[in-house]
Formats: structure tokens, sequence, C-alpha cells
């Protein structure tokens, strides 16, 4: 569990004390299902990494709303978001393993991250991370409840694929944008797991193997 858990967790049960001391039981029970709902919503399972070389991980549980190239900054990438609803584990995981060249904060709005202005508009925090040979960019961007995005590694750190790099708070997105040529392995309204599922590959003996011994990629589980 992440440990802002305890924290909330703490505070509701000691309200729910007070309150239950001051008023009864029944007034109690609110603050008692929001501890327990802390408790559970800060939750950090553990998960099985794929170790195949040239895999990007999902970044995070949750839905996956866009999958197709988009422009930016005069480069063309292929962008995968998925939407975290409020009931999803919200840790972060580094998509690839790498070394952290850059991170950079943006103030912005709290629309709602199902939308496609959100990408632009909402407050984010956008990662850049180099490895296998590849430069990946991943964003942690928040939504209409989000209002704390928390990141725990620092430029020039280096990361193993899957590992935790943070967590944003209820609802929010995050967005991997990856090498163009990249063999997707997900499409628009799976549910993908942080760490767990494969979204895509950006190694080309990857991508051959994939396409070889299926004929198209696969959709995560």
């Amino acid at each position: 569990m992440v440990r802002d858990g305890y924290y909330y967790g703490v505070v509701f049960v000691a309200a729910s004390l007070f309150i239950f001391w001051l008023a009864g039981p029944f007034w109690a029970l609110p603050p008692l299902l929001l501890a327990a709902f802390f408790l559970w919503f800060f939750r950090d399972p553990e998960r099985e990494i794929s170790q195949r070389s040239g895999a990007v991980v999902s970044p995070a549980d949750g839905l996956v709303t866009h999958v197709g190239p988009i422009e930016q900054d005069g480069v063309c990438w292929l962008r995968i978001s998925i939407f975290l609803n409020v009931f999803n584990v919200h840790v972060n995981r580094s998509p690839i393993a790498g070394v952290i060249t850059n991170v950079k904060y943006r103030k912005g709005k709290f629309q709602n991250a199902m939308g496609a202005a959100c990408a632009d508009e909402n407050e984010q925090n956008i990662i850049t991370i180099e490895g296998e040979g590849q430069r990946l960019v991943f964003k942690q961007i928040a939504g209409l409840l989000a209002r704390r995005i928390v990141f725990t590694k620092e430029v020039g750190d280096r990361v193993s694929r899957g590992e935790r790099v943070g967590m944003i708070k209820f609802g929010s997105r995050t967005d991997v944008l990856m090498n163009a040529s990249a063999a997707i392995q997900v499409k628009v309204g799976d549910h993908v797991k942080g760490g767990s599922s494969v979204l895509a590959y950006i190694n080309s003996e990857s991508q051959l193997a994939t396409v070889g011994a299926a004929g198209v990629t696969q959709g995560a589980t």
C-alpha cells in the first residue's frame, strides 16, 4: 500500500472515533467508510513484469481510450492513452527500462480526462525516458478529481521496466508516446494493468516475432 493510504485512513478512523464518542455510532459510520475507501484506493499490488526485449508495459491500470498517430513538436509519435477511474490502482510504473532524461511539470486545467483536449490543456507531468535504443515520453495527466501528481524520480535516474515511479491521486489519465513504427498490442476498449500488460513492442526483432507468430498484433487481456 502507498503510505498516503495510512495517513488518510488514520485521520478518518480518528474522526470516526471522535464522532462516535460525541454523537453515537450512526454518525460515526460515514468517516469509517471513508477510511476503508482510502485504504483500498491506495493499494499497491505486486505485478509480473514482462522481460521480453522491446516490451512497452502499461504505466497504469485503466481503460485504453486512444491508440493512434499524433504529431507533437514536429515529431510523429504513436500515442496510447489510458483512462484511470477512481476505482483503478493509481500507482504509476515506468513503461520501459532506461534513463530519465527530462521531467517537465506543466500547470493546467482539470478537465475530464476522457476528453481529447485534456492531453494538451490539463495539469500534467511529462517524462522522457531513453532506453533500448529508443526515446519514449510518458505523461501523467490530471483529471476532474485529481489534484496532485506525484513523481518520485529525477533526471538522470535509471529505471527498470515496470518500476514504480509515482502516482496520480484519484481520476486521471496517462499517455505513452513512442516511435510510430512500434507494434501495437492493444486496442481502444481494452482494460490494462500497470506493469503487467504489454502495450507495444519497440524492438524490431520483437515486432517481427509478434507479427510472424500471430499474423496481427494482439490486444491485452
